[in-house]
């Protein structure tokens, strides 16, 4: 499902254990679009997230794709592989979706800290800090001398830093409130408070993996 993050908190467990917990409000979702095999090359489910939005902020081509598929106004689609048996127009929310204790990747963009050195960018040491040193937060070296005589691609080097799309694996649901559509993860999720996330079932779990695992094994 889609949904925004709204920030974290700090949530103890029932042994009394605290747990940095991130509140996400996740849908409702409406289904805009259905993609099949046959006609678009893949299989896939078009999302449209339920929030307040003027007509004046969305396209005329957004307006009547929204109207062929029965589904309200709404500014944010994203796409997802598989949810079952769906039908345009009808309305998913976190309740319908997710449990309690479940694993679920998130999606998001991370925080843009533009233009940044190579110190902070990448964590390097940097020079001495006195005795007449020149070299306190400089890259250093970034290639040899005569030969080859240029610079090799994927050096570490100054540049642009964070906003980039980030994904967050198996964090386990703490808890849900399907009135309000907002639910608990354990652990962080990357973006600023209001900043929308894609929330999936995990799916790289060592839970299955041992369950495939096994399946194998008792086939021989």
């Amino acid at each position: 499902l889609i949904g925004r993050k709204i920030g974290m908190m700090q949530w103890f467990e029932d042994n009394g254990d605290a747990v940095g917990v991130t509140v996400l409000k996740v849908g409702p979702c409406v289904v805009t679009a259905l993609r099949e095999p046959e006609r678009d090359g893949y299989a896939a489910v078009q999302l449209g997230f339920l929030e307040p939005v003027k007509v004046k902020h969305l396209t005329r081509p957004q307006i009547g794709h929204l109207k062929k598929a029965g589904a309200p106004y709404v500014r944010k689609l994203a796409e997802f592989r598989s949810l079952g048996e769906v039908r345009p127009g009808q309305q998913l929310t976190v309740g319908d979706v997710f449990t309690v204790g479940e694993l679920v990747d998130v999606t998001g963009w991370s925080k843009g800290k533009g233009f940044q050195g190579p110190v902070k960018r990448h964590g390097f040491g940097g020079g001495p800090a006195s005795h007449g040193s020149k070299v306190h937060r400089k890259p250093g070296s970034i290639g040899a001398a005569a030969y080859p005589a240029r610079v090799f691609k994927g050096m570490r080097m100054a540049g642009r830093t964070g906003n980039r799309r980030v994904k967050v694996r198996n964090l386990r649901i703490v808890f849900i409130d399907p009135e309000e559509h907002v639910m608990g993860v354990a652990g962080g999720v990357p973006g600023a408070p209001r900043s929308y996330v894609y929330v999936t079932k995990a799916k790289a779990t060592l839970r299955g993996f041992l369950e495939e695992h096994q399946a194998v094994s008792e086939r021989g």
